[in-house]
């Protein structure tokens, strides 16, 4: 049965037969036919053949049919929560090999909730009182290595990150204020000089407890990361386990898997908002169970064809050479088809390939296309397809795509006209953001058409690098330190003392920002 929305301004949801006058109504029908409008195309947003694989911003993985079905059975009853997570959670122990396990919301949230249990042991007091925790141990030790958009997901509990790049250091950071040590799994964690087995043979005596990010990773027994000695694991479901993608895992040591339980909804305080209901629950606890009754070799020969299928179409266009990349590791185990030509044969950079694709009809994503502005663009003549998360008979739409710009590839504007305006100096901007205006500043020195200096935001100051053709410029600036991701983009027009454009600020959308010389 079709459901019934307000237009994406309205201010509330209306249920059918109770719309608001001048309310304009979106008719979204569930169930396509040949030739109709999809549940996306109904609200007027274009839909992506996903040629990158798993990335969040485009959809992340195909649920699987069993999941699908698993969710839908949850909603026609009624269950308690707690008894249902705990029922599960034994299950998931024994499918993991591990002691507990619990249904997050997505990997990130475990990562929330497991440090919120480790901080506060599960006691509702301290609870309460998150993210302050200044007289609990709230230090959390990171390897260098480690560092992502994704450790922040720990901080939010209030922890002070401590990072330490040697085993010395590690030795040396831990005092009676460290909480936990978190890991990024990778080759890193399992094979070098400050792994999960290193790590844990200094701090298992202690009780320092280990928590490994291995988001990307499908399942394997017995668990790689518990049997070198960490603690907690968290994954995510909308990956490589084909779940709900706002579902997760955490799972290892019962203790500290139930405090993290503890710390989370339905529980009322700091992790409230990280709630999965009992479709997710379900729905994950089955995409778990058909691990371990998947054709992995079979889905693995599936993709490889397609890589195939497209090479081989490609395989003619002059100054074109292909390649496949397998896997390296337990992350993202998925080969990528890489294509890349010769420039002075086909003038486009990887940048421009990826727009092509994406601005086209229909709408196809590969490398880093739909995904947040890209710092520094893709200037190589290159570009990477993944297949895994295709439907049968995509990787021919995306040969085809591929084949018509390479075999012809489209003049794109240039601009190289003379600088009409000299930037050079300090400069105080004034940014509309959301619903505040920031003053930031730049310093700049040009000369000719290029631009370098430095971007003083209020985080952190940064290079800014660009140019400047007539009174256009474009200038970017990025910082991307310990996980924080801060790229932002000026266009816009200069004179002698005064500028303005608009930024692009990748996930964080576009602000408007005028400058005046100081």
């Amino acid at each position: 049965m079709p459901w019934v929305a307000g237009n994406l301004g309205a201010s509330a949801i209306a249920a059918p037969g109770t719309m608001q006058p001048g309310v304009d109504t979106v008719i979204v029908n569930t169930k396509e036919t040949n030739g109709s409008k999809n549940i996306y195309e109904s609200l007027g947003v274009q839909t992506v053949i996903n040629g990158r694989g798993t990335v969040t911003i485009i959809g992340a993985s195909r649920m699987l049919p069993e999941v699908e079905m698993a969710m839908k059975a949850a909603t026609q009853h009624y269950v308690q929560i707690d008894e249902l997570m705990y029922a599960v959670a034994e299950k998931i122990g024994a499918y993991t090999g591990s002691e507990w396990g619990i249904i997050t919301s997505g990997a990130s949230g475990a990562l929330t909730v497991a440090a919120a249990g480790i901080v506060t042991g599960g006691d509702p007091d301290k609870l309460w009182r998150l993210p302050k925790v200044d007289d609990m141990k709230n230090e959390v030790i990171i390897p260098s290595y480690s560092w992502t958009a994704y450790a922040a997901a720990v901080r939010d509990v209030g922890a002070k990150m401590v990072e330490v790049e040697t085993i010395q250091q590690l030795r040396n950071a831990i005092n009676a204020k460290t909480a936990m040590i978190l890991v990024l799994a990778g080759n890193q964690s399992e094979e070098g000089p400050l792994c999960v087995k290193a790590i844990a043979e200094l701090v298992k005596p202690l009780g320092i407890p280990i928590l490994v990010d291995a988001a990307a990773e499908g399942l394997s027994l017995p668990n790689p990361h518990l049997s070198q000695g960490a603690d907690l694991v968290a994954y995510s479901g909308g990956k490589y386990l084909n779940g709900p993608q706002c579902a997760g895992l955490l799972i290892g040591r019962k203790h500290l898997v139930q405090a993290a339980w503890t710390t989370s909804a339905p529980h009322h305080g700091f992790g409230r908002g990280y709630k999965v209901g009992r479709e997710e629950i379900m729905g994950m606890f089955t995409a778990v169970e058909m691990w371990w009754k998947r054709n992995h070799a079979a889905e693995k020969r599936v993709w490889q064809a397609r890589l195939h299928f497209i090479a081989k179409v490609l395989h003619n266009i002059r100054g074109v050479t292909t390649s496949i990349r397998q896997p390296l590791g337990r992350s993202n185990p998925s080969p990528d088809l890489y294509v890349t030509w010769d420039a002075g044969i086909i003038p486009l950079t990887g940048y421009d390939v990826e727009n092509l694709l994406w601005e086209g009809s229909p709408r196809v994503a590969v490398s880093g296309a739909g995904s947040y502005l890209p710092f520094p663009p893709n200037v190589r003549p290159e570009i990477l397809i993944n297949t895994s998360q295709l439907k049968d008979g995509e990787e021919k739409i995306i040969a085809d795509r591929v084949y018509k710009i390479l075999s012809a590839p489209p003049k794109l504007p240039q601009n190289n006209a003379a600088a009409d305006v000299d930037i050079s100096g300090k400069w105080e901007l004034n940014i509309q953001f959301a619903a505040t205006i920031g003053l930031q500043q730049l310093i700049i020195e040009q000369k000719g058409n290029m631009v370098e200096g430095t971007h003083i935001g209020s985080y952190a100051a940064r290079t800014i690098s660009g140019s400047v053709h007539g009174t256009r410029l474009l200038l970017r600036s990025s910082y991307t330190r310990q996980g924080v991701r801060l790229n932002f983009e000026f266009s816009g027009t200069a004179a002698q003392d005064f500028m303005q454009g608009t930024i692009n600020m990748g996930e964080y959308g576009i602000a408007q920002w005028k400058g005046r010389r100081i």
